[in-house]
């Protein structure tokens, strides 16, 4: 069945059109870059305790855990710098086994992900909080790497929504640099777009003249390949090529994740997904649903926030997903992890939530836990976390008619019916004192789930240096044989 909440129930005023703004050092205000609810809560000692063990800790107490993973490995893998993929962010279930097996399972992994305005600060007297670390330990060494030879210009931050999360990108980075930075929006249908590439490099109009940009931050998430090229001779952080690598393509993420733990195999590391079949035509998804008893997760593969997602659990919610329109010639199918008696049968057996701690009235939702991770000279780092409940709590059986996306679904997100975006915080559960020990997590739990994401953020990695030359050229030959989508491949820029 389609996601539910896609509208709201009455239509909103038209909004006015975004504008390019400039932030100059001194503008960054807690207050427009922070929900309410993030400024007045405390971040959770347990996960305030997490953030100050550091890789090397991470990875003692990750070979004591897995003794068969390789404690060389595990280093090894935190202290990647990666080619491409430097800021990332995973979706994870924590899911158990019929046997009572608890694991944190990575559902899909996003490039450029929102997290910062929902992530209590670590430190009170820092105000820019995630938003420095990530930038001053991934952003900026890459713009110094990239200064000798590189472009000259001004620097941006480009975006298709979220605008608390980007502003405040914007104006931290004015704070950190000391020099103005434009927020530049970069909607796909744009009249008048302030936004150009000229030969592979960003220009950007300001005061009725086009201005060189020399390094743009990047929260462009729809479809982003239709207006930016997948590499740039402009320093973007992400690329482009992330995105189609895995970051916003969950077809060639599959392959990525599979392939990376075909390298990783013999040192005990295993990135832990759901069982996904890619390249799936229209056609054939009834086929694979039935093949996991009747019960599967189909995907648009190049969607993003929630959007072209559908849990089949019934004939009827099948028949739905087979009625609607769609874009794209390719889905696909995953094992839905769901209540113990209502989860997909996959190779590995049946998973399903562990869910939150029951409240006063004895129920029990879905959640996922979103994990932010930059990576710099020195390998990866925790940036911010936060969770999201489903609206609806899990039932033990699905009666007839029951929506099962009410159920499963977390994500925030909410398409208005002006094409904009709302976004449902009364679901948001924040790693603070009050809404940490909803989700009955420990230490061991989020150190997993840092280590499945990096593990995800470096097979698209892989990918994305698979699919460029070494002289920084998109294969694009390579990426039509990998992701056989014609309706894709059409749509990114030369």
């Amino acid at each position: 069945m389609q996601q539910e909440g896609t509208t709201l129930e009455s239509t909103p005023p038209p909004r006015p059109k975004p504008t390019l703004r400039t932030y100059r050092p001194g503008d960054f205000e807690p207050s427009k870059h922070f929900y309410d609810r993030v400024l007045n809560a405390q971040l959770h000692p347990l996960v305030r305790n997490f953030l100050h063990l550091g890789n090397q800790r991470i990875a003692e107490r990750y070979v004591h855990l897995h003794p068969e993973a390789q404690r060389s490995a595990i280093d090894g893998l935190l202290a990647t710098v990666p080619r491409t993929f430097r800021w990332g962010g995973a979706d994870l279930f924590l899911a158990t086994s019929e046997r009572g097996y608890r694991q944190m399972v990575v559902v899909e992994t996003n490039s450029c992900p929102s997290g910062q305005k929902s992530m209590p600060l670590l430190d009170e007297s820092d105000e820019l909080a995630g938003y420095r670390t990530l930038l001053s330990r991934a952003f900026l060494p890459l713009l110094e790497e990239r200064r000798r030879g590189a472009i000259m210009g001004e620097l941006a931050v480009l975006y298709d929504k979220n605008p608390m999360e980007t502003s405040g990108y914007a104006a931290a980075l004015a704070e950190l640099t000391g020099e103005p930075v434009h927020l530049v929006p970069c909607f796909a249908q744009d009249d008048e777009p302030r936004w150009r590439f000229i030969d592979g490099a960003l220009e950007i109009a300001v005061e009725g003249e086009w201005r060189p940009v020399r390094g743009a931050m990047r929260y462009v998430t729809e479809r982003p390949w239709t207006r930016i090229p997948p590499l740039a001779k402009t320093l973007i952080f992400n690329p482009i090529l992330a995105c189609l690598s895995g970051g916003r393509n969950k077809a060639l993420a599959a392959k990525a994740y599979d392939l990376f733990n075909a390298d990783v195999r013999e040192s005990g590391l295993r990135l832990r997904t759901p069982e996904t079949i890619w390249d799936v035509s229209r056609a054939e998804v009834p086929i694979w649903v039935q093949r996991m008893g009747g019960v599967a997760v189909v995907k648009n593969p190049y969607s993003n926030a929630g959007q072209g997602v559908y849990t089949i659990t019934s004939p009827t919610e099948l028949a739905a997903f087979m009625d609607t329109e769609q874009r794209y010639d390719r889905f696909i199918v995953q094992a839905l992890i769901g209540n113990l008696r209502w989860s997909s049968h996959g190779r590995q057996g049946r998973l399903y939530h562990v869910g939150t701690v029951p409240d006063k009235r004895s129920r029990i939702f879905a959640a996922d836990l979103r994990f932010m991770v930059g990576a710099g000279p020195s390998g990866f780092f925790p940036v911010a976390m936060y969770a999201r409940r489903a609206r609806k709590p899990l039932e033990a059986e699905l009666g007839e008619g029951a929506s099962s996306w009410s159920m499963l679904g977390t994500n925030l997100s909410v398409r208005r019916d002006d094409g904009g975006w709302e976004t449902e915080t009364d679901r948001l559960l924040l790693m603070d004192s009050r809404d940490f020990n909803k989700l009955g997590l420990g230490v061991d739990d989020l150190i997993e789930g840092y280590v499945q994401t990096v593990m995800a953020v470096s097979a698209i990695d892989r990918m994305a240096t698979q699919l460029q030359t070494s002289k920084g050229v998109f294969r694009r030959r390579l990426f039509q044989s990998l992701n056989p989508d014609a309706a894709l491949v059409d749509e990114v820029v030369r």
